[in-house]
């Protein structure tokens, strides 16, 4: 059986390293960059920040930030002002996400253990893309 985090094993600094593909335009992404998870009461706050570069352009930063908490068994992911992203099982650590009209599908990956990975599938009218997200400490 594969490793099963818990909430509070994500604390602290990850390094990562992210790939998008899309397959409408035919480019590619990466990012590069850390993240941190830091305790704060019942949620652990996640941010992350670094370098996004898109084919053809010049790389920008990028940041995202998110609250993290337990669901009753669940891990819980809601954006940083409060409303719920997604949630999931630590055993089966997969979530969709709809935002009419397109479909946001995540499937994290902790089988090596302290890396970790989450791939999201993206799709709508004018979204098809992939974005695998590899952290490690």
């Amino acid at each position: 059986m594969s490793f099963v985090p818990e909430l509070y094993d994500f604390i602290g600094n990850w390094k990562i390293d992210r790939v998008i593909e899309d397959r409408l335009s035919g480019q590619e992404g990466r990012f590069e960059g850390h993240a941190r998870f830091v305790a704060d009461g019942d949620v652990l706050r996640y941010r992350e920040e670094g370098l996004l570069s898109l084919t053809g352009g010049p790389p920008m930063t990028a940041v995202r930030e998110y609250l993290w908490r337990d669901a009753g068994g669940r891990i819980a992911v809601d954006y940083c002002d409060g409303r719920v992203f997604h949630d999931f099982d630590p055993a089966d650590p997969a979530a969709h996400h709809a935002c009419d009209p397109d479909d946001y599908r995540v499937r994290y990956d902790f089988g090596g253990w302290p890396d970790w990975q989450a791939e999201w599938t993206v799709k709508g009218p004018r979204k098809d893309y992939t974005m695998t997200s590899r952290y490690s400490r």
